[in-house]
């Protein structure tokens, strides 16, 4: 009489298509594990970018300068600040000002009992530099007096600017003024003139990274 025997150590082959089976599963889980790990960091970010721009926002305001960028990014166990100001006059005195305001008012947040940022973090102020898009009606009434490329009316012109109004800018091209209403403008961008480098200041020139880390911004 046949008799179904196994071998010391053996599996039998449906248990060991069950077993292959929940392997595959457990690398599955794994995988939405950690995509579901990377979502709710990428919302504790968010989240804690917008407590940021709550308390650091209304400090430039006073101060009469705009909040160009903020990014907010892990590096290890600290939080990295990146704040961005524009302003008609944003030298290196400014920049210090604001930095120490800025910090100043993110630790008397958190002594007030709220978590803006939790564990330690950097802060970094800095202004625009010429290599900045110029998209808003301040950034183009910011640089009256310089060459840009900018597209419009599907074309591409270099020109000074002249004027930077309410409603649009003139900018002179080849000798002849053209007007263009802010709708019809692309991003601008500033023109390098090497008969004027010592016009523009070292918060107007940003150094070259190579290495650019990840953020969420």
């Amino acid at each position: 009489m046949a008799q179904l025997r196994r071998r010391s150590g053996g599996t039998p082959a449906g248990a060991a298509r069950r077993a292959g089976h929940n392997g595959v599963a457990a690398t599955g889980d794994r995988a939405d594990d950690r995509a579901a790990d990377r979502a709710a960091q990428r919302r504790d970010l968010a989240a804690t970018r917008a407590r940021v721009r709550d308390v650091v926002e209304p400090v430039l305001t006073r101060r009469g300068y705009d909040l160009e960028e903020l990014a907010v990014s892990r590096v290890g166990r600290r939080h990295l600040v990146r704040v961005v100001v524009d302003g008609d006059d944003v030298g290196p005195d400014a920049i210090a000002e604001v930095s120490r305001a800025v910090s100043e008012a993110l630790d008397a947040a958190e002594e007030s009992g709220g978590e803006i940022l939790t564990g330690e973090y950097q802060l970094e102020v800095s202004s625009p530099g010429v290599d900045r898009p110029l998209t808003e009606p301040r950034h183009w009434r910011r640089n009256v007096g310089r060459l840009v490329k900018v597209g419009t009316g599907g074309r591409t012109v270099t020109g000074r600017v002249t004027e930077a109004g309410d409603a649009g800018v003139v900018l002179d091209v080849a000798g002849a003024p053209e007007s263009v209403p802010y709708d019809r403008l692309g991003p601008g961008r500033v023109q390098i003139e090497f008969s004027r480098l010592d016009d523009l200041s070292d918060d107007d020139l940003h150094p070259i990274d190579d290495e650019e880390g990840d953020e969420e911004e």
